[in-house]
């Protein structure tokens, strides 16, 4: 509006000179006015800056030097305007008619002319703060009259285009103050070590003394100096009625600045990161103003929250040097705001670690069992599993991949809600199978997981167990995502984390995996893994705080994971050493855990607001079912105790209950018969039965499991409805499986062994691989056998008669 109004003076001038002067007269004065329109240079500045990154209050988190060399904040990068104190300083330092002038101060000009006159030397310039504006735009040029008069012509112009206020901002980020710092902001923290919006009256008349004099501010040298033409500055002030005695006096005997400070650090990683994906550091320049990036790049306003930052950094390196003991240096954390994923820490390493300039957060390393979730809430949307569904805990081989648990034990069948919250390995790898491991990795980057490039054949089941790599960065954006899935309003659940506010990922190819029952139904299963330390004991509190949580151990104990997440948060941390070195105490209940609590709790202290409520249920979204009660499957005909449960509203049903049975018993029920078999009258009892694989393994921790009476001699093990009860079940291999056997050292060929389970533990099994007998065993059945190449059938034959066969090929070398 200003340089309109200026523009349109000059116009009327014009029309009005018309009709008084010559043709000649108008057309000189017509190119005039274009030359002068145009004379200025965009941008005024060609420099290069130093990006600056603020958390989201305009809080300084850091910064790096510009590609030059210079400490050079951009202009308009500061949040708040060019401080007052420093301009009236600065004003009266160099240009006290600065605000009445147009840019020229002809007064100033005529007395530097007779000053100079009478000392036979350049002793005074007359420049405004104007056209010292244009002087340090136009930098390494040589001084001369011709440049002094264009200096004064474009001072002129400048005016025209920017206010009063406007050249002090364009000044003072150019002015040099010293060493290799420019630029009121970057003096104002490499000197006195805070913002300029909070100098005193001494510092900001320091300041404004040195862009004609940066050297008086080289340490031990020029000191008296410096402090004369300091005091002097504050005196005139002080005259000027811009302070009191007691503030001048307090100002005088403020210390002079020494040696640069180094500016915060707060969150390097972060502004690392930015200027890698800006291209790097020369690419933060004033010709790339007009560059979609430029407002990231020149004002790094990120949505991080100071404080947070603070503590989230500060948790972090206590808990690592603690971790230091156990030779682990490494860790970083996220911290989200859940609902829009913005990110309120970002905490790439810890200054201990034994590489600390690696962003552990934006570097891919394994998950461990942080996938586990997904995948449950997936096969519940399918309809595969139900929220208290048994799935099977046993010995398992797919080829030569043989998944155990961390405890090394088997429980036989779990609940699969339990078995998410105990993270179990073996019912996991068991689930992938049937939901498959190419479907489930499209999954998982519909979720938005950048880091699996490879085919999902290519992972295979260990894709569930750590199997892929994922970045702490993404992996707390997935866990937001869950969260919130759980809401129904959300169309757009899962969409990548960010630390510019507005700009997310490209959502448009987010859709919603999960429904909003899956989503709360496993939320409400992580709510139960059990915590670290005092927190373990969390629910025998009232006012305890629910966190749905994960933890994860990547194989070789390399990467030691722990992310959850609230309505309100979700934070995500990563423990290990940079070099990928694995330690046996390097596991995450005992480090990422206790770790992510401590930033749990140190939220609840910084926002200080109720962070007790949880996600809400949406009745709509769930259809209640009756169940059985021991398996968790759908009722049949023949469960004796059911129960009601939630499903997702759209998921598929499930066949009925598998397990429970009705069976013919003797009156006294001690004994099973075939029913129709004799004249004995038999009655019939409806019963949990498992399958022998895995109710072998029931048997050794639960004493509460009734297994199946002893059968009277008949034609057969049959239930109640002449249906087979089978005795016999064999772990390995799987029907039609191949497996491949290395050879012994020796050369000879590779052993195998062979696992079964009788439901009768006193039972003798005989083992037959193919027409060979190899032998017969006991209680415990496992039985170890060197079946070459090819093609080969075992079968087992109990002294009953019952049998199991299984084909299975083994691999040659050639294979």
């Amino acid at each position: 509006m200003q340089e309109r109004g200026k523009i349109e003076w000059i116009r009327r001038k014009f029309f009005t000179l018309r009709h008084d002067k010559s043709p000649l007269v108008l057309c000189g004065l017509f190119v005039f006015i274009v030359l002068f329109a145009f004379s200025l240079p965009r941008p005024l500045f060609s420099s290069y800056y130093s990006p600056v990154l603020y958390d989201r209050s305009g809080k300084l988190l850091g910064a790096i030097v510009a590609y030059d060399g210079q400490w050079r904040f951009p202009e308009g990068s500061t949040v708040q305007p060019v401080n007052i104190k420093f301009g009236e300083a600065l004003i009266e330092a160099e240009d006290r008619r600065f605000r009445n002038h147009v840019g020229i101060d002809f007064f100033s000009i005529g007395r530097a002319f007779v000053q100079n006159i009478r000392a036979g030397r350049i002793v005074s310039g007359g420049s405004t703060i104007t056209m010292q504006t244009i002087r340090l735009s136009r930098s390494g040029r040589k001084r001369s009259i011709a440049e002094k008069i264009l200096e004064a012509f474009l001072a002129l112009r400048l005016e025209f285009s920017f206010s009063k206020d406007q050249i002090l901002g364009l000044y003072g980020a150019h002015a040099p103050f010293g060493a290799n710092v420019v630029g009121i902001e970057a003096a104002s923290w490499r000197w006195f070590g805070r913002s300029s919006a909070d100098l005193s009256w001494a510092e900001a008349a320091t300041l404004a003394v040195l862009p004609n004099g940066p050297g008086l501010i080289h340490p031990g040298r020029n000191r008296e100096l410096l402090r004369e033409k300091r005091d002097a500055l504050l005196d005139r002030l002080y005259a000027r009625g811009l302070f009191d005695e007691e503030t001048l006096l307090l100002a005088r005997s403020e210390p002079l600045p020494g040696e640069p400070l180094p500016l915060p650090s707060l969150a390097p990683h972060l502004l690392a990161r930015i200027v890698m994906e800006a291209g790097g550091v020369k690419e933060f320049n004033s010709e790339n103003k007009n560059h979609p990036l430029y407002n990231r790049a020149f004002s790094l306003v990120t949505t991080i929250d100071w404080e947070v930052q603070r503590r989230a950094s500060a948790i972090l390196e206590r808990w690592a040097l603690n971790f230091a003991e156990r030779g682990i240096s490494a860790g970083a954390c996220i911290i989200l705001d859940t609902g829009n994923g913005e990110a309120l820490a970002y905490v790439g390493n810890v200054p201990s670690a034994d590489a600390p300039a690696v962003d552990i957060a934006a570097s891919p390393r394994s998950s461990g069992s942080l996938l586990k979730p997904f995948l449950y809430g997936a096969m519940l949307d399918t309809g595969d599993i139900l929220p208290s569904s048994l799935v099977s805990d046993i010995p398992t081989r797919v080829g030569s991949y043989s998944p155990e648990n961390n405890s090394r034990t088997y429980l036989g069948v779990v609940r699969s809600d339990e078995a998410l919250a105990r993270s179990l390995n073996v019912p996991a790898v068991r689930s992938l199978r049937l939901y498959g491991v190419e479907r489930f990795a499209d999954l998982l980057r519909g979720f938005g997981i950048t880091t699996l490039f490879r085919r999902g054949e290519d992972y295979g089941l260990p894709l569930i167990l750590g199997g892929a790599e994922v970045t702490l960065w993404e992996i707390t954006g997935l866990y937001a995502g869950l969260a919130r899935s759980a809401d129904p309003a959300n169309r757009e659940a899962f969409f990548p984390p960010r630390f510019f506010a507005g700009t997310g990922g490209d959502r448009r190819r987010r859709r919603k995996e999960l429904s909003a029952g899956a989503a709360w139904l496993t939320l409400e299963a992580l709510t139960f893994v059990t915590r670290p330390g005092e927190e373990a004991h969390w629910q025998e509190y009232a006012g305890s705080r629910r966190i749905a949580w994960k933890t994860g151990t990547s194989y070789g104990n390399r990467d030691a994971w722990a992310v959850g997440t609230t309505p309100l948060w979700t934070a995500g941390v990563w423990i290990g050493n940079a070099s990928g070195e694995g330690r046996a105490e390097l596991v995450s209940t005992a480090t990422s855990a206790p770790v992510l609590f401590s930033l749990f709790s140190a939220l609840d202290s910084i926002f200080a607001s109720s962070t007790r409520f949880w996600f809400p249920q949406y009745a709509e979204e769930f259809t209640p079912i009756e169940i059985c009660a021991p398996s968790g499957f759908p009722a049949g005909v023949d469960c004796e105790k059911t129960a009601v449960s939630l499903i997702p509203r759209e998921a598929p049903r499930h066949g009925p209950c598998p397990y429970c049975r009705t069976v013919a018993l003797n009156q006294a029920g001690d004994r099973r018969v075939t029913a129709g078999a004799g004249s004995e009258p038999v009655r019939l009892e409806k019963w949990f039965v498992l399958p022998p694989a895995e109710e072998w393994y029931v048997r050794r921790w639960n004493l509460d499991y009734k297994p199946l009476p002893a059968l009277r001699s008949g034609p057969g093990d049959l239930d109640g409805y002449g249906s087979a009860i089978p005795s016999l079940a064999l772990f390995n291999p799987e029907p039609d499986g191949k497996i491949y056997i290395p050879r012994e050292l020796d050369g000879r060929e590779g052993r195998v062994v062979f696992q079964a389970a009788h439901r009768d533990g006193g039972e003798t099994i005989y083992w037959h691989l193919d027409d060979t007998y190899l032998g017969e065993t006991f209680v415990f059945h496992e039985l170890e056998a060197r079946p070459g190449p090819g093609f080969h059938i075992i079968t087992l034959v109990d002294g009953k008669g019952s049998r199991i066969s299984r084909r299975f090929e083994v691999l040659s070398d050639a294979d």
